[in-house]
């Protein structure tokens, strides 16, 4: 079983835009949900939000509104579109299975820092 890729973080300012993007360690269309995940320094990882192969989103409250999670099987990708970033959304985001499934291997991470 192969690593998660992450990439498309950076530095931003408060209440710009970043969109990340995951590649997974094989077919994307054959995971059912898969998830972003995000940790900032000195707190636990936490669930961003999820996304099944139906198209179904989930998002944490903190979120909502301001993050859209999409799929693209045809590129083997999933997205995280952030808009109206806040400081508190900095932390290293990671991609990996949803919510309701047992992880795999966690990747690097793509790091987001937001400045004011």
């Amino acid at each position: 079983q192969g690593l998660f890729v992450e990439s498309g973080g950076g530095l931003v300012q408060a209440g710009g835009s970043l969109r990340l993007s995951c590649a997974p360690p094989g077919r994307i269309d054959a995971i059912y949900a898969m998830g972003w995940y995000r940790q900032a320094p000195g707190k636990q990882r936490e669930l961003v939000g999820d996304i099944n192969i139906f198209g179904t989103t989930n998002y944490t409250d903190s979120v909502k509104g301001r993050f859209t999670i999409s799929r693209d099987n045809a590129k083997n990708t999933l997205y995280l579109q952030m808009d109206s970033l806040k400081l508190e959304d900095s932390a290293v985001y990671y991609c990996n299975t949803g919510a309701r499934s047992p992880p795999w291997a966690w990747g690097q991470g793509t790091q987001v820092i937001v400045s004011s």
